[in-house]
C-alpha cells in the first residue's frame, strides 16, 4: 500500500523504506509497553520464588545476578527467538510478540527490512546466549565452580553484540546519512538507547566481577601451593636433622 506520492505507508525511517506486507499494529505503545514491563517483573518474581525455595541463603547480588540471567534467557530464546524463526513475516505479525518488534522497531526499522546483520546477530544470541543464560541461573543457585568462566563468556558475548549493533547504525547515521529510528526522544532515546543499554551496563560489571573473582582464587591458589613448598621444605629439613 502507497501513499499519493509513492512513499510507503509506514512509521519507520527512513521514510522511503519499502516494508512488504506491512500491517499497523493493534495495540497502542503503551499498552504494548506495559505488558513487556509486566512479563519482566513476572520472570523477575517466578525466579526470586524458585531460587528461595532452592537456595534461601544465596546472597543479594548472587540473587540479582540470577534473576538477569532468568530474564535474558526469556527474552533471548523466546522473544529473540521469536524474531530469528518469523524474520521474512515480520511486518505482517499481529501477535503479542509480532506487535512488540514491529513496536521496538520504531527505534530499528532494520527489523522489518530482513537486514542481514540484525538476523546474524539475533541468531547468535537466541541459540547461544539465550540457553546459556538459563545454565547460568542454574549454576549461581547451585554455586557450580564453572559459573564465574561461563558469565565471563555469555556477558562478553552479549556486550560484542550490543557494541556492533550501536557500531553498525551509527555507522550507517554518519558515514551513509540513513538513520533507522524516529527522531520522537521517547522512542530514540526510550527503545533505543535505554533499552539496550542495559545489555552494555550489566555485562560490563558481570565481566569485571567474574575476572575479580578469577583473580582472587588464582591468588589463593598460588598462596596453597607456595605454604604446601614451605611445609614441605620444612619437613624435609627436620628428618634430615
Amino acid at each position: 500500500m502507497s501513499s499519493p506520492i509513492g512513499l510507503p505507508v509506514h512509521p519507520y525511517y527512513p521514510l522511503n523504506l519499502e516494508i512488504g506486507g506491512y500491517l499497523a499494529n493493534e495495540w497502542k505503545s503503551w499498552d504494548l509497553v506495559s505488558i513487556f514491563v509486566t512479563g519482566c517483573t513476572i520472570i523477575f518474581l517466578a525466579s526470586y520464588l524458585l531460587v528461595m525455595r532452592v537456595q534461601p541463603k544465596i546472597s543479594t547480588n548472587d540473587l540479582l545476578t540470577l534473576k538477569w540471567f532468568a530474564l535474558c534467557g526469556c527474552i533471548h530464546l523466546f522473544f529473540e527467538g521469536y524474531y530469528v524463526y518469523n524474520f521474512r513475516h515480520m511486518p505482517g505479525m499481529q501477535d503479542l510478540f509480532g506487535q512488540l518488534w514491529k513496536e521496538y522497531s520504531l527505534s530499528d526499522s532494520r527489523y522489518l527490512s530482513q537486514d542481514a546483520f540484525v538476523l546474524c546477530m539475533e541468531v547468535v544470541t537466541a541459540v547461544c546466549w539465550g540457553p546459556l543464560s538459563f545454565a547460568l541461573a542454574f549454576m549461581i543457585t547451585t554455586q557450580h565452580p564453572l559459573r564465574y568462566p561461563l558469565q565471563v563468556v555469555v556477558s562478553l558475548g552479549q556486550l560484542y553484540g550490543n557494541v556492533l549493533y550501536y557500531g553498525t547504525c551509527l555507522f550507517d547515521h554518519y558515514i551513509f546519512d540513513v538513520s533507522y529510528s524516529r527522531p520522537e526522544a521517547s522512542v530514540f532515546w526510550g527503545y533505543f538507547v535505554f533499552l539496550n543499554a542495559f545489555w552494555i551496563v550489566i555485562p560490563s560489571l558481570l565481566v569485571y566481577t567474574s575476572l575479580s573473582m578469577g583473580k582472587r582464587a588464582f591468588e589463593a591458589l598460588a598462596k596453597s601451593e607456595e605454604s604446601l613448598r614451605q611445609t614441605d621444605s620444612a619437613s624435609k629439613i627436620a628428618k634430615s636433622e
